[in-house]
């Protein structure tokens, strides 16, 4: 079984990562979206609903089965060993979903994982080339205020601050768009859709 060139799509909170996701599906690429998945899963999934019961208590879900996001939040907002723990139950689940999704999209060129938290190409996580999206952090806290008016821009920076850095991210890409609206985002992900179509036929 051939299965299509996998292809990393990540950046911070309000660099426009989605916005660039919805292009390459506009283009026909197949977008597996990490974070809404991860998101379903902890809903749905019987078997991980039982490990973040195990790692956080009978809290974690309400009475009518329901994941209590806000109150998960919470908890794990100050506490990094707990966030650690609910991670390392939550990503395994994501990470064989994804393996799945992969497998079904045979006959496609390549497709797109797109995630907050990613690793190099090739570092364990079946990604051929990662895409790292990058907007200046003054652009990025507008972007997020005029989606979330009740943030203060504190609290929005602290988001940012607990996030992968800037330049750690860079570190990993080997293709940065520059969504600064300054560039014209389309142009540069119509170049990248073209050579990924290169390498597939190559």
């Amino acid at each position: 079984m051939n299965l299509p060139f996998q292809i990393g799509v990540t950046g911070g909170i309000g660099s426009g990562k989605s916005l660039v996701c919805q292009v390459f599906r506009a283009l026909g690429i197949p977008v597996y979206e990490a974070d809404s998945r991860a998101k379903w899963l902890t809903e749905h999934d019987p078997i991980l609903k039982a490990d973040i019961s195990r790692v956080l208590g009978s809290n974690a879900y309400d009475t009518l089965g329901r994941y209590n996001r806000g109150w998960v939040a919470s908890q794990v907002f100050a506490d990094p060993e707990l966030l650690k723990a609910l991670n390392g139950v939550i990503h395994p689940r994501v990470f064989a979903d994804t393996d799945l999704w992969v497998s079904q999209q045979v006959g496609k060129p390549y497709v797109i994982k797109e995630a907050a938290i990613m690793k190099a190409a090739g570092d364990g996580n079946n990604l051929d080339k990662v895409i790292v999206v990058h907007a200046p952090l003054d652009l990025r806290i507008e972007r997020i205020h005029k989606r979330d008016p009740h943030r203060s821009r504190e609290e929005i920076l602290h988001i940012i601050e607990r996030q992968v850095s800037d330049d750690e991210r860079l570190r990993i890409a080997d293709y940065v768009v520059q969504n600064d609206e300054q560039q014209l985002l389309l142009p540069q992900i119509i170049r990248l859709h073209e050579e990924f179509l290169r390498m597939q036929s190559a």
